[in-house]
């Protein structure tokens, strides 16, 4: 895989986000979002940390392995809410954007089959990339829900999708479980109305519908039943409950009706 067209992909989320959140006045920043005990300006400190701490990973491993990756993930999660905790709402932006650009500069010199080590799994630059982009998008979503707005699809979900198909087995070993061996066969519908799909067309274990609510279900944030999903077979279905595109412990996602049904 290029880097390049990944890469301006990354760069294209962030914008969009980025976007929407130029001009909030304060009490907007300071808006619960359905990330418990989360406000919007902690969704942003957490990017924006995360940004700084992947620049490390790629820049010096061997230190992000000895001082971030055995780090308690309660300081951690203290470290990543401070910055946003003291700026107001457009430095903590500015912060935010200053810190992406430089990971983006970094990510863009590198081969796509450079490992990288993270949180959760090692992964090649290229899965690194489209994981910042998943991360981006997928707390966006937090913040797109707490304030009531409006975020049109795009067909940068291709990349969000694939990360989710291809953590189908973490989202089973995360939770001490053994993967299933049996493939499951994803058709979806992107927003501009292209065909994606994964894994054999003849598999039992199917899961068809909008590339959006599998990408809101593979990020838990959306419940499978608020999602206009079709899924059959009972591993495809034990599968959607369990998905999780993102490093770290399993998350507790969003409840059944939390949200109303999707497109």
């Amino acid at each position: 895989m290029d880097m390049q067209p990944l890469c301006d992909d990354l760069a294209a989320e962030q914008q969009a986000l980025a976007g929407l959140l130029a001009g909030l006045d304060e009490a907007a920043w300071a808006r619960p979002t359905p990330a418990e005990g989360w406000q919007v300006r902690d969704q942003i400190s957490h990017l924006g940390w995360t940004d700084r701490v992947a620049i490390l990973a790629v820049t010096d491993p061997a230190r992000f392995t000895a001082e971030m990756a055995t780090q308690a993930r309660a300081a951690r999660l203290a470290q990543q809410l401070e910055v946003g905790r003291r700026l107001r709402g457009a430095e903590l932006l500015a912060w935010w954007q200053h810190g992406f650009a430089d990971l983006l500069a970094v990510l863009r010199r590198l081969d796509a089959r450079t490992r990288i080590p993270w949180f959760g799994p090692a992964m090649s630059a290229a899965s690194f990339a489209t994981a910042r982009l998943m991360e981006i998008w997928a707390h966006g979503q937090d913040i797109v829900d707490a304030l009531g707005l409006v975020r049109p699809a795009s067909e940068r979900l291709r990349h969000i999708a694939h990360l989710g198909v291809l953590a189908r087995p973490y989202s089973y070993r995360v939770r001490g479980l053994e993967p299933p061996e049996e493939p499951v066969h994803v058709v979806l519908t992107s927003p501009a109305g292209a065909r994606w799909s994964w894994g054999p067309e003849a598999a039992a274990q199917r899961i068809t519908g909008p590339a959006l609510d599998f990408c809101l279900v593979v990020t838990q944030r959306r419940h499978l039943a608020d999602t206009a999903l079709q899924v059959q077979g009972e591993l495809a279905r034990q599968w959607m409950h369990l998905a999780q595109a993102f490093a770290g412990p399993p998350g507790p996602g969003r409840r059944p009706g939390q949200f109303p049904r999707s497109g």
